[in-house]
Order: C-alpha cells, then structure tokens, then sequence
C-alpha cells in the first residue's frame, strides 16, 4: 500500500514544475525586451528550449534506467532550477538561446522523469494518477503566472524575480527527495518503461492518439509562450496585464485537469476528446476575432479549459492499447505531445514574423479543430472500460 506522502511529494514536485516554467512564460515579454528581439528572432531563441528538452529526454531515460526516476527527478529538477537564472543575464540572441537550450535542458529531464515516477506511483495504487499530477502541475503554472503578474507590476527585476524562484523552488525539491518512491520491477514484456525507448515514437497504430495530443500541446505550448506577447504587442496592453492570458489559461487548465477524472467516469474518451478540442477551437477564434484584451483573455481562459483534458485522455487512451505495455505506450505518445509543446511555439513565431501574431494563433485554432475530427474518426478512443482496469499492479 503507498503512502500517502508519497503521493504528496511527487504532486509538490510537479507544482514546482509547473510554477518554475511559468514564471519563464509570464516574463518572456521582459527578456525578449532586455534582448531587443522581435518576433522572428525570439521564435529562433525558443528554438534552444526544444533543442534542450529533445537532448534530455534521452538523457533521462537513461539516467532514470540506471539509477532511477526519483535520483533523475532531483538532478534535473535542480539543474532546472539553476538555469532559470540565466535568460534573464541574456542581452543578445545567441545569449538567449544558450540560455534557453540549458532551461530547456532541465525542463525536459525533469518532465520524462517525473512523469516516470507518476507511473511508478500508478503501478503501486492499481489506478491512474497522471490527470492530477498534471492538475498540480496547472496549479504551479498558475500560481507561477500569478507571480510573474504580480513581479511584473512592481517592476521586480527578471534577475530577482528568477533568482527568488529558482531558491525557493531548489530547496522545496530538496524537501521533497525523501518522499519520492523506488522504481518497482519491470514486468515482463514492459521494458519499454525504464529503458531509452521510452522517448521513442509509437508504432503506426497508435500515431492517430499521439497527433491528437500533438496538437493539444501545440495549443498549450502557444498559449505558454505568446499569450503575454500578443496582448502586450498586438494589443498594446501594458506590461502587467501581459500576463493575465496566461494566468487565465492556467486557471481553466486547472479546473479541467482536476475534474476530469469525473469526466472519464462518465463519458468516452471520444466525446471528451472532441468535445475539448471544440471548445479550444471555438474559444481561441473568438478572443482573436475581438482585438481587446478582455476579449482574447477570456478566449485563451476557454482554451485552457478544452484543452486540459487532451493529453491526460489521450495518454491513458494510449495506456489501455493491447498493441504495447502501459508504461511504454503512454511514454511514446507522450513524447509526440512534447514535441508539439516544444517545437510549436517557436515554428508560430516564424509565422507571426512572416504574418502577423495573430495570423500564427489561428493556425492553433485550426490545429485544435483538425484534433476534433481526429478524434471523433478514432476508433481507438471508443474504450469505455474504467482507466484503472488498465493498469498493473505490483
């Protein structure tokens, strides 16, 4: 039987994910200012956040293999910490970028590593947990938002803020290592789980759920890094408001990742899938449509709540598939959804350069559309069968 701190620990530890990476997303504004970039040149210095994370999934993996997810967590989990301190000395392109490949670095470790443990967790209990770990992990994003508002407003510096965060974030991990659980015991044929193959892609059968989930974490992953400069630039709002978009799509990811295990009681992984990708949809080509910031706020705030329940769905669609063991099918969608998280956002930069910003958030629109279709053609979102069934226990 786990413990209940167990639980606890590994659920701090994805708020402070989610907290540290967003207190980048709410400042982005401020770094590419003090960098004197435009929109192509920070979609390029975004680059190095997803050329990091592709390096460190891999390095996870292996490191998680060899001596676990938790030892992994805690070594990524500080290093990610350590590099937030570093955009904000960026004065150039290319400082920014190296910075930013160190961050992503750390960012991307940390995510497979923990995500690992959230497994490890799931095995113990005999059910899933991943939604409300990823629910702790919005929470963070929005307390992380709410702070960077707050920063932003009083005119704290990005050095301080970043250095306050990264101290505070470092020494509540540390707080947390003891919590963290032991990998358990591979079972047979479930290799995949703790070896490097767990950032590989998915056999062709289970590419549909993993472009349904690519293109939720392309919508996340915009929302993530230019709601704050869409509404500072295209809308002329000030500095503090800037990050009200994010912090309001935080907030509804929230609401939806915590409610929806009640959701899959209820209804088909299909219908939830779709009916999220619809709102997401409809919700960010109407804040757009609108140029005041009230109006793109609310849109990116329904956003947030069609698209929360994307990725847990559709990893733990993934997880019931009889084509691989739970650990590795769910690691290899997971890494499609991370990829558009990473890659996405800087691509919409190149676009808005060539375009306008404006232009480049429709495409997330078109993207969240294309993933509704997607899912109400998928056969393999059809399961009823309660989640927890599809888990082993130990």
């Amino acid at each position: 039987m786990i413990k209940v701190a167990e639980r606890a620990g590994l659920s701090v530890v994805f708020f402070v994910n989610g907290f540290v990476l967003a207190t980048w997303f709410a400042r982005i504004p401020g770094a590419a200012q003090r960098s004197g970039l435009h929109h192509g040149e920070l979609g390029a210095a975004l680059l190095g956040m997803s050329a990091g994370a592709l390096v460190a999934f891999q390095a996870s993996g292996w490191l998680s293999s060899r001596r676990g997810s938790a030892f992994a967590t805690s070594v990524f989990g500080f290093g990610f910490c350590a590099a937030l301190l570093l955009p904000a000395m960026a004065t150039s392109l290319w400082a920014l970028f190296g910075a930013l490949v160190l961050l992503g670095a750390g960012n991307g470790g940390m995510d497979v590593a923990m995500n690992a443990q959230g497994l490890q967790v799931e095995r113990r209990r005999g059910r899933p947990v991943l939604s409300s770990l990823h629910g702790f992990f919005s929470l963070g994003g929005l307390a992380g938002a709410a702070t960077g508002v707050l920063a932003a407003g009083q005119g704290v510096s990005l050095t301080d803020h970043f250095f306050a965060v990264a101290a505070i974030a470092a020494a509540v991990l540390a707080a947390m290592r003891p919590s963290m659980v032991r990998d358990l015991p591979e079972h047979p044929g479930d290799s995949g789980a703790r070896s490097g193959r767990a950032v590989r892609l998915p056999p062709r059968p289970l590419w549909g759920i993993g472009a349904i989930a690519f293109c939720g974490a392309v919508a996340e992953g915009a929302m993530a890094d230019w709601t704050a400069i869409y509404l500072r630039d295209a809308l002329r709002s000030t500095t503090a408001v800037a990050p009200l978009g994010y912090a309001a799509f935080s907030a509804t990811m929230l609401i939806g990742r915590f409610s929806g295990d009640a959701l899959r009681g209820r209804f088909t992984p299909r219908r939830i899938i779709t009916t999220g990708s619809v709102i997401a949809a409809v919700g960010l080509a109407g804040g757009l449509t609108m140029p005041r910031p009230a109006a793109a706020v609310a849109g990116f705030a329904i956003v947030g709540l069609g698209v929360s329940i994307i990725a847990p769905v559709a990893f733990e669609a993934a997880a019931r598939s009889p084509l691989l063991p739970p650990a590795r099918a769910l690691s290899a969608v997971a890494t499609m959804a991370y990829t558009g998280f990473l890659v996405g956002p800087p691509l919409l930069g190149f676009v808005a350069s060539a375009t306008s910003l404006r232009s480049a958030l429709s495409l997330v629109a078109v993207l969240c559309a294309v993933a509704a279709v997607m899912a109400a053609r998928a056969t393999d979102l059809r399961a009823t069968k309660p989640p927890s069934q599809a888990w082993p226990t130990s």
